[in-house]
């Protein structure tokens, strides 16, 4: 029934037609995150693969992040957003909370959502098979990184005054691993072991976010936790970037594996 409650919550598919779940399960989805991954990650990539057999990988990429939001309801957009906002234009606890509790959109985050995803069109230089890949990969793991926000800190408003009006519950121990297992299983069967160091990036990110909302918040918010997976996954996608170009520096050319015929950065 959690399992179902995090499609639910984190996806705008009809999942909730399949039958009614109770609202306490939705206080159990975060640990579900990285599984409904598979499936957003997976229709990203399916999606990119499809479209990139009859267009350019570069508008085949960005058809497969319009695939995305539509299926998330820019669920995780509206977070960076007003996470962005808040942190940008925020200078207390409860300013910044105040900011990002408020529906309109900020310069900072029109700004930071401009910059993202300018940052993220520069992964159409990547061969399209390898491109799929990583952004499935990227989509399970980066959800489990961000989702441990629940596990390291506090939420930082009342249940009440909550968006969702609901406060996750902390991972139990089977939780904790059925999550690291479902973010980290595509990795090892997907990408070749040169590529798994990018699962550090994601990592690092975390880290610093995680420092900057318990400074800033003494906790985190819903916003918090949509800005932290985009914010993870753009910190895999450079990180996997930049790994490519250390490897074809030291002349460790594995994306020939991905094309029919040799591939070289423009």
């Amino acid at each position: 029934m959690n399992i179902l409650a995090a499609f639910i919550f984190f996806t705008r598919l009809p999942f909730w037609k399949i039958r009614e779940v109770p609202a306490e399960c939705f206080k159990h989805v975060v640990p579900y995150w990285p599984l409904t991954g598979w499936l957003t990650g997976g229709i990203m990539a399916g999606t990119l693969w499809l479209t990139g057999q009859i267009l350019p990988v570069s508008l085949a990429w960005i058809i497969a992040i319009i695939a995305r939001l539509l299926v998330t309801g820019c669920l995780h957009e509206d977070g960076l957003a007003d996470f962005l906002d808040g942190f940008g234009g925020g200078t207390t606890r409860e300013r910044t909370l105040a900011i990002m509790k408020d529906s309109h959109i900020g310069s900072y985050g029109v700004i930071g959502l401009i910059f993202y995803f300018l940052l993220l069109l520069q992964m159409r230089n990547l061969p399209l098979n390898f491109l799929c890949i990583l952004v499935f990969c990227g989509d399970c793991w980066c959800k489990f990184c961000a989702s441990q926000l629940i596990n390291c800190l506090p939420y930082a408003r009342k249940e009440e005054d909550s968006k969702a009006k609901v406060v996750y519950n902390r991972m139990s121990r089977q939780e904790l691993i059925s999550a690291f297992i479902c973010g980290l299983l595509p990795f090892v069967l997907l990408l070749p072991v040169k590529m798994w160091p990018a699962t550090l990036f994601p990592l690092l990110a975390f880290v610093l976010l995680c420092r900057l909302m318990k400074r800033r918040l003494q906790g985190y918010t819903g916003d918090c936790c949509g800005a932290a997976f985009l914010l993870c996954e753009l910190a895999f996608y450079i990180g996997s970037l930049v790994l490519v170009y250390v490897y074809a520096g030291f002349g460790i050319d594995f994306l020939t594996d991905f094309v029919s015929v040799p591939f070289y950065f423009h």
